[in-house]
């Protein structure tokens, strides 16, 4: 398969990128680097990274930003940030490819554990995460040209931890390798509309 993978520098990215690499041809993508440049906030730069990438059978989407504080700190302008730069994005990533992924194909999105396992200052993140969720189930029954849509939410990457473990006190840890196991699941699997945890 040919699979675009979004946000491939990133930790998420690259562990997707080692797990599918081996067997498929991977376009990697990202705001400032990769085989093609996209910045995901702009549809005429996703309708542009498509029609570079030419034929693809797979998207898989590993970028988004999302903001924290606690909840006296946060404002509507705050969680409205981070519904647009890992919702929306997402959610245009798909709806610009749905004539270009070829039939049968899929779509892979990202969220993340925390709203299912929060953590002080991570309401933005937990309520991106969620809409992700929901969009994802409610979008699977409805795909055209059977194509299939899934998101994986992972958990504190062990790669990560140095950086974000204190925001995370009792986190279990999650391997990169599991966390591409998930992103093969979704791609070279059957499912559709699933939430795939990885904890």
């Amino acid at each position: 398969m040919r699979i675009i993978v979004v946000g491939a520098a990133g930790a998420i990215g690259q562990a997707a990128c080692a797990e599918l690499s081996p067997r498929h041809e991977i376009i990697t993508a990202g705001r400032s680097s990769g085989d093609i440049k996209v910045d995901l906030a702009d549809e005429e730069s996703i309708e542009a990274m498509y029609a570079k990438a030419g034929p693809v059978d797979a998207v898989i989407c590993a970028a988004g930003e999302v903001a924290f504080g606690r909840l006296a700190e946060m404002t509507g302008e705050k969680y409205l940030y981070s519904l647009k730069n890992k919702v929306l994005t997402q959610i245009n990533l798909v709806l610009k490819g749905l004539n270009v992924v070829s039939e049968g194909g899929s779509f892979t999105l990202t969220s993340g554990i925390l709203d299912r396992d929060p953590i002080r200052v991570g309401s933005g993140s937990a309520t991106a995460n969620g809409a992700l969720g929901g969009f994802v189930k409610a979008a699977a029954i409805d795909m055209p040209r059977g194509l299939r849509i899934n998101v994986v939410s992972p958990g504190l990457l062990e790669v990560s931890a140095s950086r974000y473990g204190a925001m995370f006190p009792g986190h279990e840890q999650v391997s990169s390798r599991r966390v591409g196991l998930a992103y093969a699941k979704c791609v070279e699997g059957g499912a559709t509309g699933l939430v795939v945890p990885v904890d």
